[in-house]
């Protein structure tokens, strides 16, 4: 099955990748690599994804909203890859930073609301070495920050 077959079949509509809100731009590719920047956490009007884990967020909405994340990151990934999915060779690595309290400590577990959709949406391609990180603040007050690296043919 098709990277574009599977996101019909989990009914995903990639948007437009965000204009970057500081001096960055959202992506860049040195030889066969393309390094995605963060991406926040969004709600469906376009507006951060606010809150603390382990405060105002449970560990299920936090996988929501890196979920949602993932998705954005496949936007800015198909515009990389010159509109073309299929070129994606392998999600190299995630790297997530969850906005939490000291106390928190499901990170990881958070993180998989991406890491699983990857996996579904790329499949083996999808599998990937990761990192998960509790803050204290992301920009935006959002309450999931992943950046992405990705072979691509």
């Amino acid at each position: 099955m098709s990277v574009y077959d599977k996101l019909k079949e989990l009914n995903i509509t990639l948007a437009a990748p965000a204009t970057p809100a500081a001096a960055y731009v959202m992506y860049v590719q040195t030889g066969n690599l393309v390094f995605l920047s963060g991406h926040i956490a969004k709600n469906p009007d376009g507006n951060p994804n606010t809150g603390t884990l382990g405060k105002d967020k449970t560990t299920a909405q936090g996988q929501e909203a890196a979920r949602s994340v993932a998705i954005d990151l496949i936007g800015t990934l198909q515009e990389a890859c010159g509109g073309d999915l299929n070129r994606v060779k392998r999600i190299v690595k995630v790297m997530s930073l969850v906005a939490s309290t000291p106390e928190f400590n499901e990170q990881h577990l958070v993180t998989n609301g991406c890491s699983e959709l990857l996996g579904e949406v790329f499949g083996d391609a999808g599998k990937h070495a990761r990192s998960a990180f509790g803050v204290p603040a992301l920009p935006r007050g959002a309450c999931v920050e992943i950046e992405m690296i990705v072979e691509v043919a």
